[in-house]
């Protein structure tokens, strides 16, 4: 839901300041990928460390370039089918890594809950990835892109709240599943009833 209604105004402050500076160099759309696959990784080690603030500080990284890298194809017209595949890709690697990171802070009690988001998250981006399949693009991006209760920007927000407040995740983490099953459920419902 933020993605659907913030993206605007982020990409005009956030965003569009910083584009020309990527036009003028030899930084392309996959290597901003790249760096934001590189910097969602690098959660897990800071959490195995106790670094939970630069694991937050890694994971917003990673959600800026995720933003950037589409903007800087779209404007130097570079835009291709690899360039999104990379993207998706290296997308669920970043989720799974946080997810994994969590884990690994505490494998006995979190070890349910943690195989309960990755289920949600494989179901819910399926329902994503196909429902995309059928639908017909009217975007910007490379395929149909399907709103949802929980966007990226919401599981950012979830993920970073279970890293800094690791004493709540239970309950964070049991919203974050209900929420994500929700919003596949809520996608496959609205597109069985326009079909």
């Amino acid at each position: 839901m933020i993605d659907s209604h913030y993206r605007a105004p982020f990409q005009k402050v956030l965003i569009e300041p910083f584009i020309p500076y990527f036009l003028k160099t030899d930084i392309h759309a996959n290597q901003l990928t790249l760096l934001a696959l590189l910097s969602g990784i690098a959660v897990i080690p800071c959490l195995a460390m106790g670094l939970n603030v630069l694991a937050v500080a890694c994971l917003l990284l990673s959600g800026y370039l995720d933003v950037l890298d589409g903007s800087v194809a779209r404007r130097r017209r570079e835009t291709s089918s690899y360039g999104a595949v990379f993207d998706i890709v290296s997308d669920r690697i970043v989720e799974f890594s946080v997810v994994f990171g969590l884990y690994l802070v505490d494998p006995e009690s979190r070890g349910v809950l943690c195989m309960l988001m990755l289920g949600c998250v494989l179901v819910c981006v399926t329902s994503f990835l196909v429902v995309g399949i059928f639908e017909e693009n009217e975007g910007e991006k490379s395929f149909h892109y399907s709103p949802g209760i929980m966007e990226r920007a919401e599981a950012f927000i979830f993920f970073s709240l279970m890293i800094l407040f690791p004493s709540f995740f239970g309950l964070l983490a049991s919203v974050f599943i209900l929420l994500v099953s929700l919003t596949a459920l809520v996608r496959v419902k609205e597109f069985a009833t326009q079909h």
